[in-house]
């Protein structure tokens, strides 16, 4: 598996807990003074103890300078892809061409039927994916033409598009499944997986999945950015030295590892803790980045 030469990327995943609001945004300060690259949320809908993720991520833009924000990532089947769409473009405006947009197809089924979403088997849920990018690059397109999107889930009839966002917003799905993985690789911007569901036997396997689809859909797979979910100290990960009382050198050298070997080019330590946060930017971030470059250089 090959290192696609993406620029690096490294960040937060944050809780966005209701009841330590001005916390989530101090770390996200916190984050983009430190020198990260994102800082993003979990988008879970239906839990009352979570703080909106689209309302949290605008006024940790608002309080922000540099980062860039995304959800992590975005509960489609309660999240209608036009909505989604409009709303991420808007935001990006509104922070001078800070947003990305992490996107899921829905995995807790129970939750999600109790605010009145309909239940998709795994097979409507990979279809309704892939009409909802459809959708939403409609959206995003700078082409004034109205828009069509003959969907089975969603559908346009002559949407007009707009706002246009700042600058290219990236979809980057999170998803396991070797349907879902051929959809990135036909029509996603990137890859985001959490480590703590993908041994890194199933990392080299997923990324081929997604490379021959791309080759497949006439893509370039390099055009299709890897990214992983990274949990915080005491969060066990079969086969990933993860941050805590190990030298940050020993995480740096694994992540190098795994951008040279697997392509992978952007990393998100889900951690609510600020000293860890700083030194996965201080500390961990720039050794990998050395490390890379080094390699890169006689490659």
């Amino acid at each position: 598996m090959p290192d696609y030469g993406h620029d690096l990327l490294f960040g937060a995943v944050l809780t966005p807990d209701v009841e330590q609001p001005h916390t989530v945004i101090e770390l996200a300060r916190l984050a983009d003074r430190s020198g990260l690259d994102l800082v993003s949320v979990a988008d879970h809908p239906y839990r009352p103890d979570f703080l909106d993720a689209w309302t949290l991520l605008s006024v940790i833009a608002a309080r922000t300078e540099r980062v860039r924000v995304f959800p992590n990532v975005a509960n489609l089947p309660l999240r209608p892809p036009a909505g989604l769409a409009r709303a991420a473009a808007s935001l990006d405006v509104l922070s001078g061409g800070r947003v990305e947009l992490g996107l899921g197809a829905g995995g807790y089924w129970d939750a999600i039927a109790s605010e009145g979403q309909a239940r998709r088997t795994p097979g409507e849920a990979v279809e309704a994916l892939g009409e909802a990018i459809d959708v939403i690059r409609a959206l995003w397109s700078t082409d004034a033409g109205s828009k069509g999107v003959d969907g089975r889930h969603y559908r346009l009839d002559g949407a007009r598009p707009g706002p246009p966002a700042a600058h290219p917003i990236g979809i980057w799905v999170g998803a396991l499944g070797p349907r879902m993985l051929r959809l990135i690789g036909r029509a996603a911007d990137g890859w985001l997986p959490s480590a703590t569901r993908l041994p890194p036997a199933e990392l080299a396997a997923g990324q081929r999945i997604v490379d021959e689809a791309a080759a497949a859909a006439g893509r370039d797979p390099r055009s299709v950015r890897r990214l992983l979910n990274l949990p915080g100290p005491g969060v066990a990960a079969a086969g990933y030295e993860l941050p805590g009382p190990a030298p940050a050198g020993q995480l740096a050298e694994r992540l190098a590892e795994l951008t040279l070997t697997q392509g992978v080019s952007a990393y998100l330590l889900a951690s609510d803790d600020a000293p860890t946060l700083e030194r996965f930017a201080h500390e961990v971030a720039p050794a990998v980045r050395e490390l890379v470059a080094k390699e890169r250089a006689v490659s």
